[in-house]
């Protein structure tokens, strides 16, 4: 009985001693939360899928992009002829996004959609057809399976501090972020926080934090508190200065100054290219309905002449630096503190400098030489270009030199970046796993306002872990130490039993 009776007390402690271990040690549930943001732009759509743990850190949720989905057809301002169709057309993407995050997290799963310069200009030139497609675009996310929270035009600030923010936390700017020391130090800065520059088709943005405290142009001043800490951030959106726009506005300039002849012969196309458009489409927006005047015919034929040095003259002319009312300016009288820091420059700026090979990290390039790289590009004939790069569409390949000569005239005539400082701009389309851009600055801001889970934690305290364990491990050891006296019994014992 004895013996049955120690078994059982030593099997009962090993059991209890694994399953307390077991069930202390296995690991917690993953308890993930889901987003969704779509960047309506004016070119096109992205949507984008992100995740963040429910137990945040300091109640701000560590947010990483999971999936982007670009959706097919133009922008959704591009339906302002059928704007029934701009809702439908986010279909494709929301059910992929569907597949992404777990069928029981979708109802819980917030999704935004935020509107940028492509809808401000068509708001500005329609308002009644930005309302229907808004309406048509809501009726679509409302009949997703997500929790619909609102589909607005941003505004030009919103679209550049929120940039601001992506890139700041991507880099680790507002707290350190593991794993990405060495980019950190490759883009170390006076400041402590980098730059943004974002480029797109309609709009471009510069927001930065500035070294000198000044109170000019008050509305160009955003105040953030972040992580604890306060932020002064200088942003300013240019409507009408995306490279779609811009290229526009230099077409109906370079009209207006021809000896209204249908043939245009435009520099920053390459020789051998030929492109028709329509007047009426060229002068339909506000960034060129100023400058419109009748013609005596309907249509432009343009042909390329791929000489860099006039495309740059001529785009330059899109900036007016006649006249600053302030201490410093950018262009068209707008207020430009000094510049300070390293920048961020993505979107666009990124697409067409890495299409040209200039977006270096591990050795920045020169400005000469990215101006002498372009310059090489627009004076290469367009049936060499269009066999070198036959996959890309011809609309974008025509239009990568405007774009680079473009972006160089923004970056050195707009902003003043000079050989000195060129370098501290850094051309960036991902970070980690993460597009640079908007949308995650968005959600972050968005996320700050839910509030933080109960974080998933073990069925024991640490305390009542190791008490159990400690006395598991007694009963065992008093249950082998009985076990071993009862079978080897001291000879004193054993002569008092004789």
């Amino acid at each position: 009985k004895i013996l049955l009776i120690l078994g059982f007390l030593s099997t009962l402690a090993v059991i209890a001693l694994i399953a307390v271990a077991v069930t202390q040690n296995k690991p917690l549930p993953r308890n993930i939360k889901y987003g969704i943001v779509l960047d309506a732009g004016s070119s096109h759509t992205n949507l984008y899928v992100y995740e963040w743990p429910a137990e945040k850190e300091n109640d701000t949720g560590v947010v990483q992009q999971v999936e982007v989905c670009k959706v097919e057809g133009p922008g959704i301002s591009g339906y302002s002829h059928a704007t029934e169709k701009a809702g439908p057309s986010l279909a494709q993407c929301l059910r992929q996004a569907e597949e992404v995050i777990p069928s029981k997290q979708h109802q819980e799963t917030p999704v935004y959609l935020g509107a940028t310069a492509g809808m401000r200009l068509l708001s500005l030139e329609n308002k009644s057809a930005a309302d229907k497609v808004l309406s048509s675009v809501e009726k679509t996310l409302r009949s997703a399976p997500f929790n619909f929270q609102g589909a607005r035009i941003i505004s030009g600030q919103e679209e550049g501090a929120y940039g601001w923010i992506t890139i700041n936390y991507l880099l680790g700017s507002f707290k350190q972020v593991s794993g990405w020391t060495k980019l950190l130090h490759s883009l170390k800065s006076i400041s402590e926080t980098s730059g943004a520059l974002d480029l797109g088709g309609a709009s471009t943005q510069i927001t930065f934090v500035p070294n000198e405290l000044s109170s000019e142009s008050p509305e160009n001043l955003l105040y953030f508190r972040l992580y604890g800490k306060d932020y002064r951030v200088y942003t300013h959106s240019f409507l009408c200065y995306g490279k779609d726009q811009a290229l526009q506005q230099k077409l109906a300039r370079d009209l207006q100054a021809s000896t209204s002849n249908s043939s245009l012969l435009d520099s920053c196309f390459h020789q051998g290219y030929q492109r028709t458009i329509n007047i009426s489409d060229l002068f339909k927006n506000p960034c060129t309905s100023a400058k419109k005047k009748q013609f005596p015919f309907s249509q432009l034929y343009i042909q390329g002449e791929g000489d860099y040095q006039k495309c740059r003259r001529n785009i330059q002319k899109l900036f007016n630096k006649t006249n600053c009312p302030y201490s410093s300016c950018s262009f068209n009288g707008i207020y430009l503190p000094p510049l300070q820091g390293d920048f961020g420059a993505f979107s666009a700026f990124y697409f067409v400098m890495n299409f040209l090979n200039l977006t270096s990290e591990q050795s920045p390039i020169a400005l000469d030489k990215v101006a002498s790289a372009i310059e090489s590009f627009c004076a290469r004939p367009w049936h060499e270009v269009k066999a070198a790069y036959h996959q890309i569409k011809e609309k974008y390949l025509s239009e990568y030199c405007f774009s680079g000569a473009y972006i160089l005239s923004l970056l050195e005539n707009g902003y003043e970046f000079t050989e000195k400082n060129w370098q501290r701009i850094h051309f960036l389309g991902k970070i980690g796993s993460s597009d640079a851009g908007w949308t995650l600055g968005y959600m972050l801001n968005l996320t700050n306002m839910i509030p933080a889970e109960e974080p998933a934690v073990p069925p024991l305290s640490h305390g009542s872990y190791v008490g159990l364990m400690v006395l598991c491990s007694l009963v065992l050891v008093s249950v082998l130490l009985f076990a071993w006296l009862l079978f080897h019994k001291p000879k004193c014992l054993q002569k008092g039993i004789v």
